[in-house]
């Protein structure tokens, strides 16, 4: 992992997503999360802010020219004194126990900074030049329920993925298919690497420097469409579940889906570690539904390097370098290389029935 021209992008991302990681795991020790609702009515937590604080500082600290792209803006910690409190002394208590993994990142030294800290991430947009996305808590509704979510940083150059980063805390793979349900109650969860061209790496994720990581399996070939084995969520508001169900269908495999996880990072998550399932796809109720760039950069790279295709429902790669979203691309198809021409065109199908 050391040859790639990314080695410190990738230590330095590591790092700051491990320390997000211990962060939130430390929040959900508390019965009071600090939770609300934004205007979008997606719920938030003060770990949101508070993780996005910690990996911005370490990367705006390491690669200053860099844009970033985070979710979350300061607008409720600046109107909220008591919100602000508890996020500063979140962000501000929690270090990597290894000296020298965290002299690497950087602290905000005082609340305006960090609040100016987090809204960097409100000022980038994916385009020309190197651009960090990050989703502090992809999943808040299931971290809420000490469930699976994914602490998410990519680097984008120039509308490309290069590094992606996934920090599991709840993650535990040697049970059986990922679900909400099996969570890793006694460590720290699992940390997902990829870089472009490069292929993809698993470590355990500490509390101190980082664990050594092995490569991931290349994803096994599907040659039959009975053996696609969907990821999705049924509680979804934003996909159109029936026109799913009729994919499914059509291919001859088991619905409702076989892994079902809230987190969109946590879909990739569970393909690229084998998960019971390999594949998914997005066919969004609304015709100007556009995804958000951090629910996807970084998880695509993943499966990406693992065998995967990745495209919209017109069969077109996924373009990162259109602002914060995904602007150019209309739902989504994600499956083996094997299989993924077949999926696409039952999707197409199904669409039109």
């Amino acid at each position: 992992m050391s040859t790639h021209p990314y080695t410190t992008e990738l230590h330095i991302a590591s790092l700051a997503v491990q320390r997000a990681a211990v962060l939130t795991k430390k929040l959900l020790s508390e019965v009071d999360k600090g939770a609300f609702d934004k205007q979008d009515s997606s719920p938030v937590t003060i770990a949101d802010f508070a993780a996005q604080a910690s990996i911005i500082a370490a990367i705006h600290h390491n690669f200053p020219d860099d844009q970033i792209v985070g979710e979350e803006d300061s607008t409720a910690l600046r109107e909220n004194s008591a919100l602000l409190e508890r996020t500063w002394e979140l962000a501000t208590s929690v270090h990597l126990d290894d000296a020298a993994s965290e002299a690497l990142l950087y602290t905000p030294s005082s609340r305006d900074e960090l609040l100016d800290l987090i809204d960097l991430g409100t000022k980038g947009a994916c385009g020309p030049g190197r651009v960090w996305t990050l989703d502090p808590v992809d999943g808040t509704a299931t971290f809420i329920k000490n469930q699976q979510y994914v602490v998410c940083l990519s680097l984008v150059e120039d509308g490309t993925q290069r590094v992606g980063v996934l920090g599991c805390p709840n993650l535990k793979i040697d049970e059986g298919p990922v679900s909400e349900e099996t969570v890793d109650r006694d460590g720290n969860g699992l940390l997902l690497t990829a870089i472009a061209g490069h292929g993809a790496f698993i470590a355990p994720l500490g509390k101190g420097a980082l664990h050594e990581s092995r490569p991931l399996e290349k994803l096994p070939v599907v040659e039959e469409t009975r053996d696609v084995r969907f990821v999705d969520t049924q509680a979804a508001s934003s996909h159109n579940l029936d026109v799913h169900a009729r994919v499914a269908k059509q291919l001859d495999c088991p619905w409702p889906n076989t892994v079902d996880v809230w987190s969109a990072q946590m879909r990739y998550v569970a393909i690229a570690v084998q998960g019971g399932c390999n594949a998914f796809i997005k066919v969004p109720r609304e015709k100007n539904y556009r995804s958000k760039i951090w629910d996807h950069a970084g998880g695509m790279l993943l499966v990406q390097e693992l065998g995967c295709v990745v495209t919209d429902l017109e069969g077109q790669p996924v373009n990162c370098g259109l602002g914060r979203t995904l602007g150019g691309c209309y739902g989504m198809v994600v499956a083996p290389a094997s299989i993924h021409g077949r999926l696409l065109e039952a999707v197409k199908r199904a669409r039109q029935s």
